[in-house]
């Protein structure tokens, strides 16, 4: 699965931070109390929302019954939908949860569309593959590293901030 980064296999127990839906308010250049605009705070709610329906789809491999595509759209969309497949075909499915560490948020309010690039350290120890009919666990291929480098980009579509692409960078661990 591209979400592994480097492997079509991962899983785990602990869960993303839990946050609201993204505000409906219109970003401001007005710092929150830790230094981040609002914006910013706006782009790690719906990332943090992704990854959450996300791991729920994979955990069921199947996207129905998630708000996927309430915060996911284009290549993201595209790669969940198609690791959902593989893992169908596969008959595999994921326990447990990544563990999301964002470490930068950058929003570019020029232009037509604002965009939004993250980047968060992904820690996929706790989120293992396995098949669905056994619950075998299946392992991480040798060279996965279980932290990595992971960029997220981001665009606003009305007053929502839609997570367009992620890419993972098994080559950068962290």
């Amino acid at each position: 699965m591209a979400l592994a980064g480097c492997s079509e296999s991962s899983a785990g127990d602990d869960s993303p931070s839990e946050s609201a839906p993204p505000s409906s308010t219109a970003p401001s250049a007005s710092p929150s109390a830790d230094g981040r605009s609002q914006a910013e705070d706006e782009v790690r709610a719906a990332y943090t929302a992704l990854w959450r329906e996300q791991v729920k789809a994979y955990a069921q491999a199947d996207i129905k019954g998630t708000d996927l595509k309430k915060y996911a759209t284009k290549d993201a969309l595209a790669e969940a939908m198609g690791d959902v497949l593989i893992m169908q075909k596969a008959g595999t499915v994921t326990k447990g949860t990544p563990v999301n560490d964002i470490t930068d948020v950058t929003v570019t309010s020029t232009g037509k569309t604002p965009t939004a690039t993250l980047r968060d350290c992904l820690d996929i120890s706790n989120w293992r593959t396995v098949k669905k009919k056994t619950g075998a666990v299946q392992p991480f291929p040798t060279n996965q590293p279980l932290r990595y480098v992971t960029t997220a980009t981001a665009e606003k579509w009305g007053n929502q901030w839609m997570i367009t692409k992620l890419t993972p960078d098994g080559n950068r661990e962290c």
